[in-house]
């Protein structure tokens, strides 16, 4: 969930500061608003380009469009947002750094609520850190926020090409999945192989 720290939704698309969401349909942003849903219930039946979604990473890249299905609405002074989205990602490998599409869906159930009931006591707020509850500042949050964080949660911790991807020679840098190197067996921290890799693309250059 989104953490206090940031609560702040920001979307770096929209020109005005607050989108209403039903006055936004044809947009790329999708802005729901506490007073809104309070009034009723919503629907969401959106896609979302690739590009559209800040992932926050230069290793995730959206290859087709992002599909959402959802319903949101107020419960309790929460606002609700539950249903499903789709799409396809172009990643990277862990271990040799070469491309790795996967396809990826989730179905989420999301309570979010107003960043003003946080309470001020320490031990208060630590219990709230322990649940499954996310806050929002101001009058509510962007689908686009909630969208770009459930897909971040629905990635492995490690992507890998391959079972038996070999990965980078730790040495010069090879890709040993490719192409074996003449470099001398003895053992080396794998960890440096991404600089080594770097350091092969440069010399190339030379």
């Amino acid at each position: 969930m989104i953490s206090r720290a940031s609560a702040r939704f920001l979307d770096m698309e929209s020109a005005s500061p607050i989108m209403w969401f039903h006055a936004n349909l044809r947009g790329k942003t999708m802005f729901l608003d506490v007073h809104e849903l309070a009034l009723h219930k919503t629907s969401i039946h959106r896609s979302y380009a690739p590009g559209t979604l800040d992932f926050h990473s230069s290793e995730i890249r959206q290859i087709e469009p992002l599909e959402v299905r959802a319903t949101a609405e107020l419960v309790e002074g929460q606002i609700r947002i539950s249903g499903n989205f789709q799409t396809r990602l172009e990643l990277v490998c862990a271990r040799c750094l070469d491309t790795v599409v996967e396809e990826v869906s989730r179905d989420f159930d999301l309570y979010y609520r107003s960043n003003t009931t946080i309470p001020d006591d320490d031990d208060e707020q630590l219990k709230l850190d322990d649940t499954e509850i996310g806050f929002f500042e101001g009058d509510g949050l962007f689908l686009a926020d909630v969208l770009a964080e459930q897909v971040n949660l629905a990635l492995p911790m490690k992507v890998i090409c391959r079972s038996d991807c070999r990965g980078l020679c730790p040495n010069c840098g090879v890709n040993l999945n490719n192409e074996d190197c003449r470099c001398e067996k003895h053992p080396t921290n794998a960890r440096l192989a991404p600089l080594a890799r770097l350091k092969q693309d440069w010399s190339k250059k030379q």
